[in-house]
């Protein structure tokens, strides 16, 4: 049995049909079908039903799904112990966010790519919420305060915020000093989030309200040097706004805590080798090329 057949039905399965699994495999169409087709002969079973709405597994495929993806996961296992020390091969599928990820994340994984000319990186920068397990990924990168889930977590380094505002807006409106005074206020919002500020020791939950919105970090910035409102934003996209005087730090009293960066990936006993590596390199960044970051930039 070919472990290229497996890993391409297991792609099969997860992605929900034969095209998405090749857009996921960068391959043809009529490839991926051929592999399942050869698969399903040398099985005798059919593994996929076609149906006018697309493709879903059979009962036999369904289960054959969970011991096909357990042997394809062994055999990686069985790849990476015999390989030479630091060599990395085959593929890596990274999820990261849009906001800053080409700028940001993206050096990073160049860097990798470099030092691994045999690793293959595919990486989707978006900054919708990526369900790892249902669209294939191997571990995603990222950045905020994150949310309990079922995903293990490794923090790879900080990163801070501030609240911000043009000249003009605190012209106009005034800077708020206080929590309270904060709704009042225009906030520069992805959605409906609540904001975390601290009040010394104490970390306080506010409810912004504001009529602009953008699910990308940079175009919250534009807004916020467009005069349009107050915005909750990291320095790295902040900081060269604030230093220009395009941007000036509101509510100083009561920063945001610190959130972080964080590579995650769906639960397992251990983590590959790809996923340490690219964790150890995003730590290495951190520490060794703080002003990507915006850290220790006092604005």
């Amino acid at each position: 049995m070919d472990i290229e057949e497996l890993q391409t039905f297991v792609e099969i399965a997860d992605a929900g049909g034969v095209s998405p699994a090749a857009r996921r495999l960068g391959v043809s169409k009529s490839i991926v079908s051929r592999r399942l087709s050869r698969l399903e002969s040398e099985l005798g079973i059919q593994l996929l039903a076609r149906t006018t709405r697309g493709a879903a597994l059979t009962e036999a495929g369904a289960t054959f799904r969970d011991y096909a993806a357990r042997v394809c996961a062994e055999i990686d296992v069985a790849r990476e112990t015999i390989l030479p020390a630091g060599d990395l091969r085959g593929r890596l599928r990274v999820a990261a966010p849009l906001s800053f990820g080409p700028t940001h994340f993206s050096p990073v994984l160049a860097e990798m790519a470099r030092r691994h000319p045999r690793l293959h990186i595919h990486t989707s920068y978006s900054d919708r919420f990526v369900d790892l397990v249902s669209e294939g990924y191997d571990c995603a990168i990222r950045v905020g305060y994150l949310q309990d889930s079922d995903l293990v977590a490794r923090r790879v380094g900080p990163i801070y915020g501030k609240l911000v505002a043009s000249p003009s807006y605190i012209e106009a409106h005034g800077a708020p000093a206080t929590p309270d005074e904060l709704v009042e206020h225009q906030a520069l919002m992805q959605g409906t989030e609540t904001w975390k500020l601290l009040d010394g020791d104490k970390t306080i939950t506010v409810r912004p309200q504001g009529s602009f919105k953008a699910d990308n970090g940079l175009a919250l910035v534009a807004a916020a040097v467009a005069g349009l409102g107050i915005g909750y934003l990291p320095d790295c996209l902040t900081h060269e706004h604030v230093a220009a005087g395009a941007l000036v730090p509101v509510m100083t009293d009561h920063p945001p805590p610190p959130a972080g960066a964080y590579v995650v990936r769906p639960p397992g006993q251990y983590p590959s080798r790809k996923i340490r590596a690219l964790t150890e390199l995003l730590i290495e960044s951190f520490e060794q090329t703080p002003q990507r970051w915006g850290l220790g930039i006092d604005a």
